[in-house]
């Protein structure tokens, strides 16, 4: 009789509980700040840089049970998070979403993406406000927070909050994050393997103490004297000539290049004759700018790679990482994380000596562990994915990382895939077919157990797609059949 009793009792759906009444939710240092129904289309746009935005990009969204709370894992920590969770249409599942830069923000957009199909969806600002790193100044519990606390702590408080509100915990868990996000993801993996059933990495920024001497080697590059300095009108000289010499050699001439590790561009094939400038060619100094990007950061004295360089067909994009300052990331990781100075000028960075002063620095942004034996033992799966033509983060470093996985885990080659996207930037954007769904890819793999081979993606202008074409697993190429449209995916296999 007490086991029949025992057996109903397992097999019986508990209840869940209402919205509001989520306001007192008890979990260790957890407290709800916010519980409350949101009505279909009700949720507030958050305002925009200048203002609020024309069009609310959350007007479409469906009735949802929203909760906020603020997590004190340790004394100094102030983690705020958002639990979503539909009202209705619930596909049992939770995705967590990740975060760009130094975070600072609750990632609402990418929450609204997975809200909208169907899935309990969960962010974090990491723990503090803003978007530099000067919250770590005289707080190192709020650094731990950031590289990694924060995001395994909301995915445990909103496992917690679906258990509560549906009276099932959602039966799959998810990350979905590129850049900082691609490396809160690779750190899921790595440090907490039980968070999560499958984990989408793109662009990851994992290897922060190098990463950061590849950037600020673009800007040194271009900033050792104003002859060196890079325009506009000079990207587009050199991404002419990269095409014109390059797009061909996938058998396409579609101004995007499928793998550009076949090109072999030497910017010196648009240097001015003589000490002339003009509007179609780069002066010396340029062209000596130019190969210094290519080529990526080294030791002068030993020759050393130390972190890879662009790949020829992202000029276009190189005005964010050499502007007038070098990229906030890298310049804060070294004023807050290594040398502790906020007066610290990009300018005095050493590739010789500062190396081994930054290698010594203890740091979890560096997550760079290619043992994920404990995550692909219990069934979890990696997909990761980066555009070819990324000017934030070169994608030479996703191809790094992955093959290392593949030489250290254990059946990684049935758990881990990385796809990468000709033609796009950092997370998106590009002249390539830089919309996909990766969320949608890495769950088929999971509930059907067998891995992606090719993503459908598409090149979107004003709302139509113009092209389409299959995303295919590394080291795999698109490959034109030679009959058909060329912007027409049903005429490429992956090869």
């Amino acid at each position: 009789m007490k086991l029949v009793i025992a057996l109903l009792l397992v097999a019986a759906p508990a209840m869940g509980a209402t919205c509001e009444s989520l306001s007192t939710l008890s979990q260790p240092h957890v407290a709800v700040t916010l519980a409350q129904t949101v009505a279909a289309g009700q949720f507030p746009a958050p305002p925009a840089r200048g203002g609020r935005a024309a069009v609310n990009p959350f007007a479409k969204l469906p009735s949802f049970c929203r909760v906020a709370a603020t997590l004190t894992p340790s004394s100094d920590s102030d983690i705020k998070i958002e639990v979503w969770l539909p009202a209705s249409g619930w596909n049992g599942k939770l995705q967590a979403v990740g975060n760009g830069a130094w975070a600072g923000n609750i990632s609402y957009p990418a929450m609204a993406t997975a809200l909208a199909a169907g899935y309990g969806t969960v962010s974090t600002d990491t723990g503090h406000v803003g978007g530099n790193a000067n919250f770590m100044v005289g707080h190192p519990e709020k650094l731990v927070d950031f590289e990694e606390r924060a995001v395994h702590e909301m995915t445990v408080t909103a496992k917690a909050v679906a258990a509560a509100y549906y009276g099932n915990a959602p039966r799959k868990a998810y990350f979905n994050g590129c850049s900082t996000g691609g490396r809160q993801a690779v750190t899921e993996a790595q440090r907490y393997p039980e968070d999560f059933d499958a984990i989408v990495a793109g662009a990851t920024a994992n290897f922060a103490r190098r990463q950061t001497f590849g950037q600020i080697w673009l800007w040194q590059a271009t900033h050792k004297d104003e002859a060196s300095m890079l325009t506009p009108e000079k990207y587009a000289v050199l991404h002419k000539a990269v095409i014109d010499q390059c797009d061909a050699l996938d058998g396409v001439k579609d101004g995007v290049l499928e793998n550009p590790t076949k090109c072999k561009f030497d910017p010196g094939v648009v240097q001015c004759k003589g000490s002339t400038d003009g509007p179609d060619c780069l002066t010396a100094p340029q062209v000596e700018a130019a190969r210094k990007i290519y080529a990526g950061a080294s030791n002068s004295k030993t020759g050393e790679s130390l972190y890879p360089g662009f790949q020829p067909g992202s000029e276009n994009g190189w005005g964010a990482s050499v502007a007038a300052r070098p990229v906030g990331y890298a310049e804060d990781f070294f004023k807050y994380v290594v040398f502790k100075d906020e007066k610290w000028d990009p300018k005095a960075l050493n590739y010789d000596v500062d190396v081994v002063t930054t290698d010594k620095t203890p740091t979890g942004l560096n997550a760079v562990d290619a043992d994920l034996s404990k995550f692909t033992a219990r069934g979890g799966k990696l997909l990761m994915y980066h555009g070819w033509s990324d000017p934030g983060i070169p994608p030479q470093n996703s191809v790094n990382y992955y093959e290392s996985v593949l030489k250290a885990t254990k059946g990684a080659r049935d758990s881990v895939r990385l796809f990468m996207v000709p033609g796009m930037g950092h997370c998106g954007g590009g002249d390539g077919t830089s919309t996909f769904d990766m969320a949608a890819a890495v769950d088929q793999w999971v509930e059907t157990k067998h891995a992606p081979t090719a993503i459908p993606a598409s090149k979107m202008v004003d709302g139509k797609a113009v092209r389409t074409r299959p995303l295919c697993a590394y080291p795999a190429m698109a490959t034109y059949t030679g009959t058909g449209s060329t912007d027409d995916a049903a005429n490429f296999t992956c090869k």
